[in-house]
């Protein structure tokens, strides 16, 4: 085995078999000739790849892996680490992408060759793309050696995908292997704060797309932000993190339109961006910041008497302040800046003289309440800030736009980033704030109760400046009309009927059954259905199907997590009519059978399908038998803190298909029963919730 050869985990093992990880410690001990560990830990032992390869090859369990699979393997279990191995990557595509001639007699030679001839060509590539200080420094040749084969496996996905999907793919894998390693700005959330930025200036609008033209973002971190901008002339980045500096700016240079001079001009700087800006004097049309939280040590000390406070020092505790005057200061007048800020920032005593000064001179055009689950920490609703340099005219009476775009969960839904509907948190946000930044508007903007309101600043300017959107919104109206509550009251009293009529027969005792068994991964290999793991990838407008939707018995309420075309995931899973999906995650035995109004939709994650083959298996006896406690039970495992379901160790009883199909009927009458229990414990809820508001607010009448 060569030295430099790839290691992979037992994880990475099983998702090569497309087995659990149970199975290959199965493996381990029952095979004498399973290949020996060549490094890790005793509790998290790695084995080289090359070996684990021949090994399942040789005893029939290697699954089809995708190519992108394959080559993600190589990147986790590279020698030097996964960081390493994805800035290699990234600038070898940089290369395939911008010179794919370059690429191709480079790639011609023997490994060690091409490790030595890489480096020139990877130089001239930077010095087009990033220009002099780059934040991805040109690796060495011996650097480069042990990553040959990763960079040949990497170019052979780009030409299947395309170069910026193939390092897009890889990047998300690493963000979703060490979520708490990184600042995660969701797509969602960064494509909304670029449409905030976009109309910074008459020249960006004119400039089409989401785009301000000359775009700063002070604290990139992964790049999410500048790659939601639209056509820009010029992006400027600075992050602390050496590593997350070269991969963004690589991340960057990929999801530009056009090659080198062709594409926008590309400036990545790497430091502590408070105590060391590295673009002092810029000044730009839009600046975009999702600034790190409740910093303590951001320079309060030495950075005292910096020009950049002109709204105020802000305290020890006001690190956001302090990194809103930063984004203020490298705009150009009229420029917008969109900074994301924990809800606290609003309200803090700390920072209400900055707030009052930001109001005053009319810097703060906005405070944007979203939904808990837009960013980490997922369960704090975070705010936006949208800020505007001050110019020579001012508006006689200035405002403040506030905006609550977090929607009321009915009573007991959960509520989290997998809930978030980006399409209609977006839709309120622009409505409210389209009208508002109109040019030359001279009409009051329409007051939404319980959604946005433009506030006379001197409304605001008092002891406090809390500037809480929900501390300024008139009370959205509360539907808890005497008539809507009668229509709530007939549809529970016709479902409370619904339930009766279905309420199952008193239970006939009988002997425990004794019949031969068989589990899902068997019948999988038979032939006799089909299992898939969800990706979460949609189809144009097609809803997905998500875990909430599955346990709650809704309608697939999910939106996609990335466009078809771009989805490094592959195609989306479409459900069919007769699918049976049951979740991964959690432990519970839920089963849900896919009906006609359900298809179409696409499989969400975290979700696995078993589409039976009709002749041999009926759809609704598999599915009940998938829910039994005692089946569930024996096919969890309880690693972390999660409970995880193994489908294919399910087991289903061997019987005749007419006897299937006896057991089915009985159980798609349990699921009709329990759809009625679920819609009246739903519509009873909703009318004890309105009979208190309709009381509380005078709109219903005590009796």
């Amino acid at each position: 085995m060569p030295d430099n050869s790839t290691e992979v985990t037992a994880a990475g093992i099983a998702r090569l078999a497309g087995v659990g990880r149970a199975a290959v410690s199965n493996w381990r001990r029952r095979h004498a000739d399973f290949p020996k560990p060549v490094g890790g830990t005793e509790a998290s032992p790695s084995f080289a790849l090359p070996e684990v390869e021949d090994w399942l090859r040789d005893q029939g369990k290697l699954a089809e892996v995708p190519l992108r699979e394959r080559v993600w393997q190589q990147v986790a279990g590279h020698p030097d680490g996964a960081v390493t191995a994805l800035v290699h990557t990234g600038c070898a595509l940089l290369l395939v992408r911008d010179r794919p001639t370059a690429w191709l007699e480079i790639t011609a030679v023997s490994d060690a060759r091409m490790a030595g001839v890489l480096p020139g060509a990877l130089d001239h590539v930077f010095t087009a793309r990033f220009g002099a200080g780059r934040a991805v420094p040109t690796p060495t040749a011996s650097a480069l050696l042990p990553s040959v084969p990763l960079l040949r496996a990497a170019a052979e996905l780009a030409a299947e995908t395309g170069a910026r999907q193939a390092f897009d793919f890889l990047f998300r894998r690493q963000l979703d292997a060490n979520p708490r390693q990184y600042t995660l700005t969701p797509p969602g959330l960064a494509e909304l704060m670029a449409d905030l930025a976009a109309p910074a200036r008459e020249a960006a609008r004119q400039n089409g797309g989401r785009g301000s033209r000359t775009v700063l973002d002070p604290a990139a971190g992964t790049g999410a932000l500048l790659c939601a901008v639209g056509r820009p002339t010029a992006l400027y980045a600075q992050e602390a993190d050496p590593d997350l500096a070269a991969l963004t700016a690589l991340r960057l240079a990929l999801h530009s339109e056009g090659g080198g001079a062709d594409g926008p001009a590309l400036a990545v700087r790497t430091g502590d961006t408070l105590r060391t800006d590295a673009f002092p004097g810029l000044a730009v049309d839009a600046v975009l910041c999702h600034p790190p939280f409740n910093e303590r040590n951001w320079g309060h000390d030495e950075l005292a008497y910096d020009p950049r406070w002109e709204y105020g020092f802000p305290a020890r505790t006001e690190s956001e302040l302090a990194w809103v005057q930063h984004a203020l200061a490298h705009l150009r007048e009229g420029g917008t800046a969109v900074v994301l800020m924990p809800p606290a920032a609003a309200s803090r005593r700390s920072g209400r003289r900055i707030r009052a000064d930001l109001l005053r001179r009319g810097a703060l055009r906005a405070v944007i309440a979203l939904p808990a689950g837009a960013a980490p920490p997922y369960g704090i609703p975070l705010h936006i800030w949208v800020l505007r340099k001050p110019g020579t005219e001012q508006p006689s009476t200035p405002e403040l736009l506030v905006v609550d775009a977090a929607e009321p969960e009915p009573a007991g839904a959960p509520s989290g980033r997998d809930r978030l509907d980006w399409p209609a948190v977006r839709g309120a946000v622009l409505d409210a704030w389209t009208p508002f930044d109109a040019p030359g508007r001279r009409e009051p903007v329409e007051e939404r109760p319980g959604t946005s309101r433009a506030v006379p600043v001197i409304e605001l300017l008092d002891d406090d400046v809390d500037l809480a959107p929900a501390r300024h919104l008139p009370p959205p109206a509360t539907g808890a009309t005497a008539a809507e509550l009668v229509r709530v009251r007939e549809r529970l009293d016709e479902t409370l009927k619904l339930t009766t009529r279905l309420t199952p027969p008193p239970a006939t005792p009988c002997e425990p059954a004794r019949r031969p068994y068989t589990t899902v991964g068997e019948l999988a290999r038979a032939g006799a259905l089909h299992l898939r793991t969800g990706t979460g990838s949609g189809s144009g407008t097609a809803p997905v199907l998500t875990e909430h939707d599955v346990l709650s018995g809704t309608a697939p309420s999910g939106t996609p997590s990335t466009p078809p075309a771009a989805s490094p995931e592959g195609a989306p899973i479409l459900l069919e009519p007769g699918d049976v999906v049951v979740p991964v995650i959690g432990g519970g035995s839920v089963a849900r059978v896919v009906d006609e109004a359900t298809a179409g939709a696409a499989l969400g994650r975290n979700l696995q399908l078993l589409r039976p083959d009709p002749a041999a298996l009926d759809p609704w006896f598999l599915a009940g038998f998938l829910r039994g406690t005692a089946n569930n039970r024996q096919a969890s495992s309880y690693a972390s803190t999660a409970t995880r379901l193994d489908a294919r160790r399910l087991q289903v009883p061997r019987l005749p298909l007419a006897e299937q199909r006896t057991y089915g009927e009985q159980f798609s009458a349990l699921a009709a029963f329990e759809d009625a229990l679920r819609t009246a414990g739903r519509l009873g809820g909703q009318l004890v919730q309105g009979m208190y508001d309709g009381l509380t607010d005078g709109s219903v009448a005590p009796k």
